[in-house]
């Protein structure tokens, strides 16, 4: 018995945990600008977006390393068939960790009105706009958004630039004194994650469809 008794705290505490992965896996879903939804993948089909909501609004869905089997993209297959249209595009953002069958499935819906595939060159799947980014990059802001930092730390390439005048410059040499003479390091800011250039993309798509007012 107190053996059994020791193994019920051990359960809360891995119960917490499994409860705790499965929320940083859950699919991520973010508002972009005027009608343009975010929605990121992890599990398929389950993170798929709601079959009714499929036509009602444009999508960027991430299909970056994701893995699924012949069964699961056919799931997404049919979610893109029935959301892709010319007034509501479907950006698909794709990458070399990406299913083999999803790049297979995607292949065959080259042409989809309204569907357009963005990413880095994959081997055997060319997409419609081709991005150059270091995967070490891709993967840092992919991250970024996961760990809570809002789209838009990776949609900006020039982030605001801090004041440069007398005041801040003398304000900036006195903290540096200070540090100096109590021997205490400055603080550093936290690195800014790098622009998810295939996110970025479609984004700027985006704006331009609407600008030409075709969607």
């Amino acid at each position: 018995m107190p053996a059994f008794k020791s193994l019920i705290p051990c359960r809360g505490i891995l119960g917490l945990l499994l409860s705790i992965a499965s929320i940083q896996a859950a699919a991520l879903e973010r508002d972009l600008e005027d009608r343009l939804r975010y929605h990121r993948v992890h599990e398929l089909p389950a993170d798929l977006p709601a079959a009714d909501s499929a036509r009602q609004r444009p999508w960027v869905l991430d299909l970056r390393f994701v893995a699924a089997d012949a069964a699961e993209s056919a799931a997404v297959q049919r979610w893109l068939q029935a959301g892709a249209g010319p007034r509501n595009p479907v950006f698909v953002l794709v990458n070399r960790e990406t299913s083999g069958d999803l790049l297979r499935i995607l292949n065959e819906l080259v042409g989809t009105p309204g569907l357009l595939t963005l990413g880095v060159p994959v081997p055997l799947f060319q997409p419609d706009i081709v991005v150059q980014q270091r995967a070490e990059d891709e993967r840092r802001a992919y991250d970024a958004i996961a760990n809570g930092a809002p789209l838009t730390a990776v949609l900006r390439e020039n982030p605001e630039k801090e004041r440069n005048d007398e005041a801040s410059l003398s304000r900036d040499r006195l903290a540096a004194a200070t540090a100096d003479l109590s021997g205490e390091q400055g603080g550093t800011k936290p690195d800014r994650p790098p622009v998810d250039l295939a996110l970025q993309r479609a984004v700027h798509l985006y704006r331009s469809l609407l600008a030409l007012k075709k969607i």
